[in-house]
This record gives structure tokens, sequence and C-alpha cells, in this order.
């Protein structure tokens, strides 16, 4: 077992769910409007959300791998021109924060997880995501694919609820602190970049 390339995914995991993202200002934004267990309930959801991906990537992408190494190689390619991609698009964007809490609706939290499950399970980005980043990961030659998938995905799942769930207690604090540093954007921005490149490296170069 590779507990290396295990360290190595919490690390790339953790610098993702940091980085500012649609999901992660949706819950800074429901915490700042709403109160902090508005923003955990958005999180609750989300996650919950990531489940049925990692179902959908586990079962699809371990009959792949079983079945021909020529299509587990098109897998790693496409995984790593994919996140090269997402880093190009990171490059190209604008890096200031808008953090604008006008437009914030008021809801219940049950309608606030199911608001956010429903965001994360038709949004089909997470599965493309996930197909492109979790190969590159598996770490055992024992445990089936299915196995590590699920391993991942739950620790995928583990790590992004702890980043958001602070992101929601500490809603206050981070908008004050975004807005008095102008420059936080930029690192942010090259924090992507950084991770998204050093991902597509690691799963061009692992091994079935």
């Amino acid at each position: 077992m590779n507990y290396e390339l295990l360290i190595s995914f919490v690390l790339a995991t953790s610098a993702l769910a940091i980085s500012p993202g649609p999901d992660n200002i949706y819950v800074l934004m429901q915490s700042m409007v709403h109160g902090k267990k508005f923003g955990l309930a958005t999180v609750a959801g989300l996650i919950s959300g990531c489940l049925v991906h990692t179902t959908l990537v586990a079962f699809g992408v371990s009959a792949i791998i079983k079945e021909n190494d020529t299509i587990f190689f098109i897998i790693k390619l496409f995984g790593a021109l994919y996140l090269l991609f997402l880093a190009y698009k990171v490059y190209i964007s604008n890096a200031e924060l808008h953090l604008g809490s006008e437009d914030v609706p008021k809801k219940s939290m049950p309608q606030l997880f199911k608001q956010g499950f429903i965001m994360n399970v038709l949004n089909p980005k997470v599965s493309i995501f996930f197909l492109a980043f979790f190969p590159g990961f598996l770490f055992s030659k024992t445990l089936s694919t299915v196995v590590q998938f699920y391993v991942l995905g739950l620790l995928f799942m583990l790590v992004s609820t702890i980043i958001f769930s602070t992101i929601a207690i500490l809603a206050g604090s981070i908008s004050e602190y975004t807005k008095a540093n102008k420059r936080v954007g930029l690192y942010f921005k090259w924090l992507q970049i950084i991770v998204f490149v050093g991902i597509a490296i690691i799963i061009f170069t692992s091994e079935k």
C-alpha cells in the first residue's frame, strides 16, 4: 500500500478545497447571510452528493481498468489533459474575489441541504473531475479498484467537509480578510494552477 500517494491525495484535495470555487463561495455566502448552521447544512448537502459521483466513477472506471491497459492509459491521458485545461482556465481568469451577499435567497436548513445535494449530483463536471483525479491515486496492488475508489472518495469528502465547515464557521472573519487583502485572490489563483499541474503530472506518471 502506497501511503505517500494517499498523503499526496489528501494534500491536493486540501489545496483544492481551500481555493475559492463555486461550492465554497456558496457556503461562505450562506453562512455570512443566514448564519453558521445554514452554511453547515449547505456543506452537508454538497458533500453528500460526492458519494453519488464516487459510486459512478468507482464502478465504471474499475470495469474499464480491468479490461484493458491501453484504455487505462487513455483515461490517464484524458485526466492529465483535463487538469491542465483547468489550470489554463484558472490562469486566464480574473484573480479578484467577488463576495456579494445581496442576491443570496433565504432558505431553511433542509432546503439548503437539498439544494446543495442537487447542485452537486446534477453537476457533470464533478464526475468528470473525479474521473480525471482518482485513477492516478490508486494506492494498492492488492485491494480491488472499487474499494480504492471508495477510500479516495471518502477521503475527498472528509477533507472537503473539514475545510468547508471551517469556512462556514469562520465566514465573517474570512470575508473581512479577503476584503482587506486584495492580493489573496492572486495567491489562491496560483495555488490552484500549481495544484492542477502537479496532479496532472502525478496522474500521467502513475502506474496501474
